[in-house]
Order: C-alpha cells, then sequence, then structure tokens
C-alpha cells in the first residue's frame, strides 16, 4: 500500500470515530409525567444536550418507575443510574441537613423562605458535594397542609385518626410524637393505595402535590394551616459529573439552575390554583382558630428542640438558618 492509500485509509478510519463518548445522566424521580417538574426538566436536559453538541444528555424515568428514593439511592451507589429528584427528608439518609427547611411551622410566608434559602442553599449543596453528590438544584415545592378521608377539627381528630408518615422522616415521626400521634410509615408511592384501604386516612402534601398524585381522589377535608416547607432536590452522582470536562460542568449548572428557576416560579402559581381545583372537587377547608394555631406552633418549637437534642442536623446549619430567619422578620418589621 503506497503511502497516499494509508493516509486515506488513517482518514477514513478517523471520520467514522466520534471525538467524544456521549455522556448520559439516568436520573429517576417519583414525579409522574406532565407535571411542572418533568416539563422543566426535560427542557433543561434538551438545553444541555444542544449547547454541549450532543456530549452531554439526559434520560429521565418519572413516576416511580425505578423505585423508590432508598432503591434510587442505592441503584446511584452501584453505577445503574446517575442522578435522582428527592425531597429534603428523602435525603437526609445521606446528607442530614437536607431536611431543615421541613422544621413544622417555621415559615409564616414565602419571602421568608426565599431570605432563608438564599443563606441556605450554598451550605446544602457544599454538604452533598462532601458526600458524593452533586446538587445541580434545589426548588420549592411549597407549604405542605394536612388533608384527610375525614374532618380534622382539632388535635383530638388527630390523634384518633391514622396519619401517614414519610418513611425515615425523622422530623415528622417526632413532631407526630410531640403531638401524640402514632402515624402509619410509607413510601410516598404507597400513600394513594393505603388511602384507598384505610390504611392511613390522614396525610400531608401542598395542593399541587395532592393533585399530581390523585390523592385528591380520595381526601375530601384540608387543614388551612401550612405545616412544613418542602424542597426537591436534583443531585447528580459526584464521579459520573466529575467526568465531564469544566466547560460541559459549568453547561449542566447553567441550564439546571435555569430549569429551577423557572420550576419555582411555576410550582407557586400551580399550588395557587391548586388550591382552588381542590376547592372545586368539594374538598373542605377548615381554618383553625388562634387557639389551635398557637397550640401546634408550641408543638413546633418543642419537636425543633427535641431534634436538635437528638443532633438530627447540625448545630452550626441550623443556627444559621435561625439567625436568617430572624434577619428576615426584622426587615420586614414582622
Amino acid at each position: 500500500m503506497n503511502r497516499f492509500s494509508t493516509l486515506l485509509a488513517v482518514l477514513l478510519a478517523l471520520a467514522g470515530t466520534p471525538a467524544l463518548a456521549e455522556t448520559v445522566f439516568k436520573v429517576a424521580t417519583l414525579a409522574p409525567e406532565g407535571t411542572a417538574w418533568m416539563r422543566e426538566m426535560r427542557a433543561a436536559g434538551e438545553a444541555v444536550k444542544t449547547r454541549t453538541e450532543g456530549r452531554v444528555s439526559f434520560r429521565f424515568y418519572p413516576g416511580g418507575v425505578m423505585g423508590n428514593d432508598a432503591t434510587v439511592l442505592r441503584k446511584m451507589r452501584v453505577g445503574q443510574l446517575n442522578g435522582g429528584a428527592f425531597t429534603g427528608s428523602e435525603l437526609s439518609s445521606v446528607y442530614p441537613d437536607t431536611m431543615i427547611y421541613g422544621l413544622p411551622f417555621l415559615f409564616r410566608n414565602h419571602a421568608e423562605v426565599e431570605a432563608v434559602r438564599a443563606r441556605m442553599d450554598p451550605l446544602i449543596v457544599q454538604g452533598l458535594a462532601e458526600r458524593g453528590f452533586v446538587a445541580v438544584g434545589i426548588t420549592g415545592g411549597g407549604f405542605a397542609y394536612l388533608l384527610g378521608t375525614r374532618p380534622i377539627r382539632g388535635r383530638d381528630d388527630l390523634v384518633r385518626g391514622k396519619a401517614w408518615v414519610p418513611q425515615g422522616d425523622i422530623i415528622s415521626e417526632v413532631t407526630y410524637a410531640e403531638a401524640g400521634v402514632n402515624p402509619v410509615p410509607l413510601s410516598i408511592a404507597d400513600v394513594y393505595t393505603g388511602l384507598q384501604t384505610g390504611l392511613v386516612d390522614t396525610v400531608a402534601n401542598t395542593p399541587s402535590g395532592t393533585l399530581a398524585f390523585q390523592w385528591h381522589t380520595r381526601v375530601r377535608h384540608l387543614v388551612d394551616m401550612p405545616i412544613a416547607y418542602i424542597v426537591g432536590v436534583l443531585v447528580l452522582d459526584k464521579r459520573s459529573f466529575d467526568r465531564l470536562d469544566a466547560a460541559d460542568q459549568a453547561i449542566v449548572h447553567a441550564e439546571m439552575a435555569a430549569g429551577i428557576e423557572r420550576l419555582d416560579a411555576q410550582t407557586r402559581r400551580d399550588n395557587e390554583a391548586a388550591r382552588e381545583a381542590l376547592r372545586g372537587e368539594g374538598i373542605e377547608f377548615f381554618q383553625p382558630n388562634a387557639e389551635e394555631l398557637a397550640y401546634w406552633q408550641g408543638i413546633g418549637e418543642r419537636a425543633a428542640a427535641r431534634l436538635m437534642e437528638r443532633e438530627a442536623f447540625s448545630r452550626a446549619n441550623y443556627d444559621a438558618m435561625m439567625a436568617a430567619l430572624a434577619a428576615a422578620r426584622t426587615a420586614s418589621g414582622g
């Protein structure tokens, strides 16, 4: 073979070889298909693929098809998945402070949440990074409310009921214990069946989450008292993420952050619309009186103290959060 033929053969071989192998992040979530979460995450994933010219893409597995949160975390550890979307409490087995926003009756309004998150989100991102997870987005799910298949007019009704608590959610467990409630632990994927069978008759979720998981077809009553603030965290396996070059890492962070910002705004709108939709479904809203509100505020304070005694999360981050909350209230005159 002459030199021209050899050069031509080499060029033809190179032409058929991709410059870089594609990195596909396989990400699981319990969020059902069609929700705002899935729409925005798919849009962000497409933007990443476009900007990286196909070097990085995302494949999402919605609706719990990959299992519950514990199963998804296990699959991430063994490399079957590269990422997952979790609530703060679901990630607490990795980093306990991810659940800190969920302390009961902590926030009065969204302005307080935004002020505290500006301080705390970077600390949570750092804590997860130290444990092998890259948090590419923390999104606000909104305020959760108690809902039941039967009326919940006060503490006695709650004590007599069969309240659901997410498996491994120590905040909910301690809060219910302070209230004298013996809850039923279930994964969120099993709650609908639990409501169907009567295993549980009292649950907690955001208005939009109640619709997304179809719980509104089972519950008939809502206690119009925010009990906790829910966040969602999209994490990627750090080993997989570190294989990207710096430019592609920056693109993933930028596009996922943009998607999360859009999602936060949409979630606020969705929760407002969902409240009206629940009313339209005939769900009765009950507004506790001042005495009942004060009682539950006391439950929240005692639960927080008990959790600190058990070192459920770090004292440093708890103090930082409470300082940010106090500063926000001082600034607003609250």
